[in-house]
């Protein structure tokens, strides 16, 4: 598969995610779920982590055109 369409399926992948935890993030806040905001923290740093692998890839391959 072509590495920049792996990133932009990777980058609409986080995208998604991201919608998905703010949601979490607002529940685990109301009920005051510390265990639930431990996994919202975590999920989010796995988000910030796959986007900066995608931006990479992008970035790697501008650099070789």
């Amino acid at each position: 598969m072509n590495p920049k369409i792996k990133a932009a399926f990777q980058l609409a992948s986080v995208l998604s995610a991201a919608f998905g935890l703010r949601a979490s993030l607002r529940d685990a806040r109301a009920k005051n779920d510390k265990l639930a905001m431990a996994d919202v923290l975590i999920t989010a740093a796995g988000l910030v982590t796959g986007t900066a692998l995608a931006v990479r890839t992008l970035r790697r391959k501008e650099d070789d055109e």
